[in-house]
């Protein structure tokens, strides 16, 4: 795991000049990088390529980087990991295209294959997570690539003739020639979901390369587009056509398979690991999985909130004791927890509103203290219908088709007439036996009367993970890739796919990402192994959602390995209090954020609508704590801008 960045001017300048470019943004990502660094320079092409190194396989200087291909024609940055690249190495030998090696790390691998099958062949036989830079000097080309689901991330941007890019943005900020214009009508589409999809960045002319995605800069092309090597939508179209035909016994032996396979190969390193172990489904089958396969001990980690309403350390701990792990927990004050806010615009670069990015940079800080890498449950949601949303959705698209389309509005506006806090009261005694009802259950049914409206499935899932509508005044849409065709035709699984290309990529990778590498750990995801994606999407749906729960294969299996009472639980996740953080606590804070003079004069938000909002949430009328959050992030963003 490590940190790129660099410059393609594609016109001649001197060697001081790109060394001062290369040192700047190199020393911005310092952090992803702290063990090792090097540049490589191209005056003819106006090229640097800067490297921050995190050691993780082959820690001598074999795996230095920049590191050039055996011919010399190629010369690689990487960041990430290529899992596999045992096997393509032996591969290589076997059909005497190996050169003599230097070291064993994955880098001088994947140089190997470029060099023996060209660069889309050669990213075919890996897996892996990575984003890496490979320029040719022969055809003085430079290739960005991004691995297939958008684990690691690489952003890119034209000045002129010129492309910058970087594993984060504030590599690209700190070359001379960006250009920080905000990008208003990103600001939008940050407001609606609480996190910025790709193509975008908050910047004009500066985009995130798409997960699979390959952009290749050669002289004389102005602005190139990316194009895709793989993608979820291939996937889905793969797996239709030709659907997992076996029994639940085998498609769970299937899975099994495929989750060693896929633990086993990022399980590979020459430094310590160890998993963030949460005692939900995900997490618990990563740690299980890598029990089996290990002979020592295997560590986890995980962090608790005395004042959250639902606390899952205790559940860890009992998955904990039940594997056999060497556990460390933290219990962190609301002090404690509090005191990362002020790093957030530092770490993510960009407004990011998912508040559990806070636990998560905890939880990364704790096992950076005994682990160099830690692999982590994401994942399971997305692939086997694990959020709420999916069956809401579903049943309030069911029944609202039955109310005539005129009728719906009225339904929905009779729905919201009931305050969110009576529908809570309401609705308490039913939390019990229904999971989505624990928290908030006012506020989710005044999103789904809400949803009502929607005249068609997408819209309603738009509906559903939607937080402002219309607060950036003068903002025009821009399409984002679930406005992609799909060759799917149940809500669920469209809803499912969805996530899998947005929100999954742009939210939850982004938030493991900069959370980990803040304090220098590397993150490994085994449930998105592309492999495990692609056999996801041959099952039908009843293998994933049966008895009204989703996550049916995956239960099953871990079933083997676990007592079921220790998975039978509803789902919920590090819960901190933002309502009444808001009210109290961060009270000031976000007063100063909010200051309705401040927000005008910025011009960004519709002042009146988010001040009525704040007001609102401190009057105890209804939560508004997930849109106040979204404001406040991109506020205290600015600035630090």
């Amino acid at each position: 795991m490590c940190g790129i960045a660099g410059a393609y001017l594609r016109t001649a300048t001197t060697r001081d000049d790109l060394a001062a470019a290369g040192a700047a943004m190199s020393g911005s990502i310092h952090h992803r990088g702290p063990d090792d660094s090097g540049h490589f320079y191209d005056e003819r092409g106006g090229l640097v390529l800067a490297f921050r190194r995190l050691a993780i396989i082959d820690l001598t200087d074999a795996g230095h980087q920049p590191m050039e291909s055996h011919s010399g024609r190629y010369v690689l940055i990487f960041n990430g990991e290529a899992y596999n690249f045992g096997a393509v190495r032996e591969e290589l030998e076997s059909i005497g295209a190996a050169p003599r090696w230097r070291g064993h790390s994955d880098t001088e691998v994947l140089l190997a294959a470029i060099e023996r099958w060209g660069l889309e062949d050669a990213l075919r036989r890996f897996v892996g997570m990575f984003a890496f830079a490979v320029w040719d000097k022969k055809e003085q080309t430079l290739h960005l690539v991004r691995d297939r689901v958008g684990v690691k991330p690489l952003y890119y941007s034209f000045v002129g003739d010129a492309v910058l890019f970087g594993s984060e943005l504030k590599a690209l900020r700190a070359h001379p020639l960006f250009q920080h214009g905000i990008h208003r009508d990103v600001v939008s589409l940050y407001a609606t979901y609480g996190y910025i999809p790709a193509p975008y960045t908050i910047y004009n002319g500066t985009f995130k390369l798409p997960p699979g995605g390959i952009l290749s800069i050669k002289p004389g092309t102005a602005h190139p587009e990316p194009h895709l090597y793989w993608s979820v939508a291939d996937a889905v179209a793969r797996g239709q056509a030709s659907p997992f035909r076996g029994n639940d016994a085998e498609a769970m032996d299937a899975l099994d398979a495929l989750l060693a396979d896929s633990v086993g190969l990022r399980m590979i390193a020459d430094v310590p690991l160890g998993v963030f172990l949460s005692g939900g489904i995900d997490s618990t089958m990563v740690a299980a999985q890598m029990r089996r396969q290990n002979r020592g001990a295997v560590k986890t980690f995980s962090i608790g909130l005395r004042e959250s309403l639902y606390d899952e350390a205790q559940h860890a701990r009992a998955v904990a004791r039940h594997l056999g792990t060497e556990h460390t927990e933290l219990y962190v004050t609301a002090a404690e927890a509090r005191d990362v806010i002020p790093l957030l615009p530092h770490i993510y670069d960009e407004p990011f509103a998912d508040a559990s990015q806070i636990p998560t940079y905890l939880v990364s800080k704790l096992a950076r203290q005994s682990v160099t890498v830690s692999l982590s449950g994401d994942g399971g949601d997305e692939l086997f219908a694990g959020y709420n949303r999916y069956f809401l959705g579903r049943s309030l698209w069911r029944n609202t088709r039955r109310i005539p389309r005129p009728l719906r509005p009225l339904a929905g506006a009779a729905m919201r007439a009931v305050p969110a806090k009576a529908w809570n009261r309401i609705l308490s005694p039913l939390s019990r036996a229904i999971p989505a009802l624990r928290e908030r259950a006012g506020d989710r049914l005044h999103k789904l009367a809400r949803a009502m409206n929607a005249p068609d499935a997408d819209a309603l899932y738009r509906e559903l993970v939607a937080q402002w509508r219309n607060v950036v005044p003068g903002a025009q849409p821009l399409p984002t890739r679930i406005d992609d065709p799909l060759p799917l035709t149940d809500i669920t699984e469209r809803m499912m796919a969805f996530d899998q290309v947005s929100y999954l990529v742009d939210d939850i990778l982004v938030k493991v990402d900069r959370a980990s590498m803040a304090v220098s750990l590397e993150a490994r995801e085994p449930l998105l192994d592309h492999r495990l994606i692609e056999f996801a999407w041959t099952l039908p749906l009843h293998m994933k959602v049966r008895d009204g729960k989703g996550k049916w294969l995956l239960r099953k299996l871990l079933a083997r390995y676990v007592p079921e009472e220790m998975i039978e639980r509803p789902k919920m996740g590090f819960a901190i209090p933002l309502d009444s953080w808001l009210r109290g606590p961060l009270r000031d804070w976000a007063e100063s954020l909010l200051d309705e003079r401040r927000l005008q004069s910025e011009g960004f938000f519709d002042a009146r609508q988010v001040r009525k909002a704040w007001q609102s949430h401190l009057a105890g009328g209804a939560e508004w704590q997930q849109h106040l959050w979204t404001v406040l992030m991109f506020q205290a963003w600015l600035e630090q801008q």
